[in-house]
């Protein structure tokens, strides 16, 4: 009878410790690379969607590298791709696939209500675009948040800032054929660079300025370092980081992982995107207060930029991203 219970025990002990070992070997483990700057607001977002992803108790393990820590955009969405990352919230650029010059659209959201509806709706015609590209890529997008315009920063004051014509500078633009038109139709010379690259290079005076960012990007990337005088509110783009995932992860995990990690990226997209917009100005201020000088532009003045840039850019947009994706883009 002892040794019926003992060989009871040691099969319910072995038991549990399979179990045991079985549980963790269903957890799956996920490498979350994020690319706001170290004191941007959104890191404590995803700070909370990491804590409400695995509370959740779906056998789900995030480790979040904030700050660009795993490398700029450019470079992790091929890492995401080879499956070296598992997830990225980052600026998606266009070297992957033309088609993702769609992100660079000038003029594709020019207020709130145009960015909840374009990025933050996963049913839009931007998002169900934004899909198919990234299943081609071997990645799966989730959302966008986008957080606002965009201007330029800059060492030197341009000529007739609200003009067309020579600016008498050369700026930085990202890896994007319709940023460079952009930026050129309105009298800027250019200089496409990575991000990483933006900060020496305007300390040292290779450029003159950037076009890349919102207030608040602006603010803490070069106000707070020192670099830098004057910001330009251009606000013809748009900065939207996109969530996204290695279709090689995608597939390790059940259908309850996903929902939980897609609802937990969704909500954590809006509550970014609400945020930035609320804190605009006030970083606009924060700038003013640093001796910056913000060269805005009048109703009239950004009108005419507007329909000068759609005059200028949009005919080649087809060519650039294709008359389909074009054609689904504005789709009713």
């Amino acid at each position: 009878m002892i040794i019926i219970k003992r060989v009871s025990l040691i099969f319910s002990l072995c038991l549990m410790a399979f179990m045991s070992t079985s549980v963790l070997a269903d957890t799956v483990r996920l490498k979350l690379a994020g690319t706001f700057p170290a004191k941007h607001f959104g890191n404590e977002i995803i700070e909370n969607m990491v804590k409400e992803i695995e509370a959740a108790d779906v056998g789900l393990k995030v480790k979040f590298f904030p700050a660009s820590q795993l490398g700029s955009g450019e470079e992790l969405i091929e890492d995401a791709v080879r499956g070296n990352i598992d997830i990225v919230q980052a600026f998606i650029y266009a070297q992957a696939d033309p088609r993702l010059e769609i992100t660079n659209l000038p003029g594709l959201v020019t207020s709130y209500e145009d960015l909840v509806a374009t990025f933050g709706d996963p049913n839009s015609n931007y998002s169900k675009i934004m899909t198919e590209i990234m299943k081609d890529l071997g990645l799966v997008y989730v959302t966008s948040a986008g957080e606002g315009l965009v201007g330029i920063v800059a060492e030197k004051k341009p000529v007739d800032h609200a003009g067309f014509g020579d600016k008498g500078m050369n700026i930085r633009v990202w890896s994007s054929d319709l940023a460079k038109q952009t930026v050129e139709s309105i009298g800027y010379r250019t200089t496409t660079m990575n991000w990483a690259e933006v900060l020496p290079a305007l300390q040292s005076g290779v450029i003159d300025g950037a076009i890349c960012c919102t207030p608040e990007w602006a603010y803490n990337t070069f106000t707070i370092a020192g670099v830098g005088k004057y910001f330009v509110p251009v606000n013809a783009n748009v900065e939207a980081t996109a969530f996204y995932g290695s279709q090689k992860t995608w597939d390790k995990m059940n259908q309850e992982q996903k929902d939980v990690l897609v609802g937990a990226i969704r909500k954590a997209s809006k509550a970014i995107m609400a945020k930035a917009w609320e804190r605009s100005q006030g970083f606009i201020d924060k700038m003013k207060e640093s001796g910056w000088e913000i060269l805005d532009y009048t109703p009239s003045e950004r009108s005419a930029m507007v329909e000068h840039i759609k005059s200028n850019v949009w005919p080649s947009v087809a060519s650039t991203i294709g008359q389909e994706t074009m054609d689904k883009l504005e789709a009713k």
